[in-house]
Order: structure tokens, then sequence, then C-alpha cells
């Protein structure tokens, strides 16, 4: 779906990396801006990198994208030498929009130090952080992976290297992570054990050494050879000796991955659990042409999720597939909106319809979602204006109808158009002159080449992990007006 305000869209969760040359003759700078570029679909909040020169731990991080927080100015002044780094771009999906937690973090305790980045949600960090603060933790932002890199601290003060206390630190947190840790001496790269966001491995150029990153189009951007994914609950280690693997936490739990990886989140080229996205998105349209068939003249989809699961519903339809929008790429993610003539103006200033490829014709209109529907309804009123007979719209995904405790921001279920509607009264609320979803069934079969199981949670309420039973409240961002001291104090 494409994003027209941040109330109308879905929001990406975070995208890691590190990498390791034990020759130091890679650019660690330039490389890591180059990942973080490649996965800045994976968050649009913050960004920052950490590098290890010799030893030493430094970081850069702050709220924007990677060509606002990166400067020419400021990538000029980062420290030279590395051999190790890591990065990360973010969306709050937990954790408020501050800078304090923008990410990789960066923490140092009486046995070195660490910089920390995380994709995911923790399922208990509510519970963990209480805990942590009343053993004398100070937090100073709100995100999980504050907890998890407390955890960390404590467990690597009494374990005999960092991996160990990686290890037993994942004993305790519950949840989706996908993380990678740099010590002094190594990059170490951690995947919970139902492998719910993806984490692959890549090798560098004549083997001088490693990267991690959240998706295969990170490492194809630094000219790393993708080698395999993190197995679910696996421990990887880069160091000096080489790659090694601890599987201690494998096998734990039923391998569960987010579906909307294929459906939305991931880039089309990158591949994930054998599968490239592409070839899921293609297959999600031949789905959907079979289980909603219709008459129509043009097949087209929206910007940008939706442009190759339109292209499997042509292929398998028959009809012929056209280019029915065009999407400004040049609109900043901050344009004002302050009037209703200016909300209604910027639907077109970042997104236009082409009359020549619908005017006059009957029109399937293919999208990855439908959240709230408001930005369901302006695509489609856009489609009408520009000439569109009919509009017969096609969801590559089955209807939201429960939140999301892994990492991917579906509002509260009172704000999803799918709880408490039918299809036939969402598809009048949006304008379409029919609606079609795709089936929870075939959105398992979506990774055609993956042997893997799939988190459906969203669409059918039934989680791999028990979900949170109290959503988690930070008490200090309430007005003393509307808080209870006794329980802050």
């Amino acid at each position: 779906m494409f994003e027209l305000s941040s109330a109308d869209a879905l929001h990406e969760e975070c995208g890691v990396f590190g990498i390791y040359d034990k020759t130091g003759e890679t650019d660690m700078v330039s490389a890591v801006y180059s990942a973080l570029y490649a996965l800045q679909h994976r968050g649009q909040e913050s960004c920052g990198i950490a590098l290890n020169v010799d030893g030493v731990l430094s970081n850069h991080r702050d709220l924007g994208l990677v060509s606002e927080v990166f400067t020419k100015r400021v990538l000029e002044d980062l420290p030279k030498g590395a051999k190790m780094a890591t990065g990360h771009v973010r969306y709050a999906t937990s954790g408020r929009r501050t800078r304090s937690n923008a990410q990789p973090m960066l923490l140092h305790h009486c046995k070195g130090a660490m910089a920390i980045c995380h994709n995911g949600n923790l399922v208990n960090a509510g519970t963990l952080r209480r805990e942590l603060e009343l053993k004398g933790s100070i937090f100073y932002g709100t995100s999980d992976t504050e907890v998890i890199g407390y955890l960390l601290t404590q467990k690597r003060l009494t374990a005999p290297n960092i991996e160990t206390a990686v290890s037993e630190t994942m004993d305790i947190i519950k949840g989706a992570y996908s993380l990678v840790i740099m010590s002094h001496t190594k990059l170490i790269a951690a995947r919970d054990p139902n492998g719910f966001r993806p984490l692959c491995i890549g090798e560098l150029p004549n083997g001088a050494g490693w990267a991690f990153a959240s998706e295969s189009c990170a490492l194809d951007a630094v000219g790393a050879k993708f080698v395999r994914d993190v197995l679910p609950g696996e421990i990887v280690v880069a160091d000096r000796n080489g790659l090694r693997s601890i599987d201690t936490h494998c096998g734990k739990a039923p391998h569960t991955i987010c579906v909307f990886e294929y459906i939305y989140f991931a880039r089309p080229d990158s591949i994930i659990e054998g599968t490239y996205v592409h070839e899921a998105r293609l297959q999600a349209g031949r789905f959907l042409a079979q289980e909603h068939p219709v008459e129509a003249d043009v097949v087209i989809g929206a910007p940008d999720s939706g442009l190759d699961a339109a292209l499997g519903y042509a292929q398998e339809s028959g009809i012929p597939y056209g280019i029915g929008f065009i999407k400004n790429k040049y609109v900043g993610r901050t344009f004002i909106q302050g009037s209703q003539a200016q909300r209604e103006s910027s639907v077109r200033i970042k997104l236009n319809a082409i009359p020549s490829t619908v005017a006059g014709k009957r029109v399937v209109l293919v999208d990855d979602s439908i959240v709230r529907g408001t930005t369901s309804a302006r695509t489609i009123k856009l489609l009408r204006e520009a000439g569109a007979k009919e509009v017969h719209y096609r969801i590559s995904a089955p209807p939201f109808i429960h939140p999301c405790y892994f990492g991917t921001d579906i509002p509260d279920e009172k704000q999803l158009i799918a709880t408490g509607h039918t299809v036939e009264e969402i598809n009048k609320m949006v304008g379409s002159d029919t609606l079609g979803y795709l089936s929870v069934e075939h959105v398992k079969q979506l990774a055609i080449h993956s042997h893997c199981g799939f988190c459906t949670g969203c669409f059918t309420g039934e989680y791999p992990v028990a979900p949170p039973l109290n959503q988690r409240e930070n008490v200090y961002e309430r007005p003393l007006s509307q808080s209870n001291t006794n329980k802050v104090l």
C-alpha cells in the first residue's frame, strides 16, 4: 500500500546489518551506508551506524532517513579504519519516536562494550523491564532493544564470552527478535526460535569476511554473496577465526516467519527462506485470479508492493497488465497537509492515475492490504476521476482483524476496517465494484520454495507465541492529571 499519511499505511518494522572484514580493506562507512539505503524500506523514522576501530566502539544515530542523518559532513567525520560495523533503520513498532530509541544502541560495561541492533518485538518486554527497574536499571528510552541490552550486560558479567551471554539472554526473552551484536572482537547474529523476522548471512569477496542483514538486498549492496538464512534459534559468530554456529536454541519452536514479509515488507529482489519475494507476490496474484475472477480490460497494481501481485493476476487471468499510476518519488515524508484542500491535493501530488490506461475500461486494481480503508477509497476515487468504468479491487492478503505483537505496526482492532464489517460492506465503503481478499489457505502457500511455517495471527488470531496479557503503557509519558501516582511511585 502506498503511503498517503502515516495513519493510513502499515509500517515496516526495522532493518539490521552487520559486517566484519578481517583484512580491514573494506570502507566500512561506505558499506554500511549502502546497506542501510538498501534497507530503507524497512524503517524511515531513524537510523544509525556503529563502528569498531581497533576495539573502540562509537556510533552516530538520529531521527530521519539515511540521507538526512548521514550527510556528507557526518560521513566524513566518522572514524576510519574499522574492521567491523553495524547499522540499523527503524520504525517504532514499540517505543516512542525519539532519538534515544534510535539504533544501534551502544552500551558500555565493566567487561567492555557492545552495539546492539534489533528487529522485532518481545511479548514479555514489559515484565522484563519492570524487573530490571526494580533492580536499579535506568532506562533512557522505551524500546525492547534496551531491555535486551540490559539483560545481555547482566549475563556477560558472569558468562565466559559474549556468545554465551547471548544464549543465556535468549533463554529469557520471548517473541520476535533478529539481532546483530558487535563487541570488541566479534560480530554476532541471533534469531528467535520461531524465526519471525528474516536474517541472512553473506560472504565478502575473496573470503575477506562476513555480513549479516535483514534482507539479501543489503548483501547485494555491499558486494557480498548470499550464503544462507540464519536458522531460527541460531547464534552465528564472526571473528578472526572465521564463522561458527551455536544451535542450542534451534528446534525449540515451530518455524513461523511472518508471512507479511512476502506480501509487503521485503523488497522484491530479496530472497527469504529460499523464495524470492517477487516470486511470492506473483503467486499471490495468481491465487487471487483463481479465487476472484472477473471480466475486465486491464490489471493494474497500487505502487509499489501491489505491482508484482498485479502482474501475477494478469498472467493467470489472461487480462492485459498495465501501468495505472505514477508515484511521485520526490515528495518528502513531511509534506504539510494542514487544510482539507491540502490533504486532497497531496493525494494527487504523491500518486496520480494514468487516464490512457484506465479511461473507459473495466479495471482490476491489486493492492497488498486494506487497513483503515481511507487510502483505498482515495485510490479508487482517483481511478474513477481518470475515467475508469469499473474498479474491481483485489487484495493479496486476507483481512486484518487482529493486532500483531511481533514487529508489525497494525493498528488497534477498533481501527481496522475488517473488524466488524463484511467484505460487501467494505466494498461499499471503499467505493469499488467488487472486492476480493486472498484466502488464509493460499497466503500460507505463497513462498513456493520455502520449507517453513508462517505466522498469520493478524488474520486468524492464532499466534505461535502467546501474546502479552496487557498492552504496555509507559506511565511517565502520561500527564500527572491522568496518572495514578501511587502506582507510579
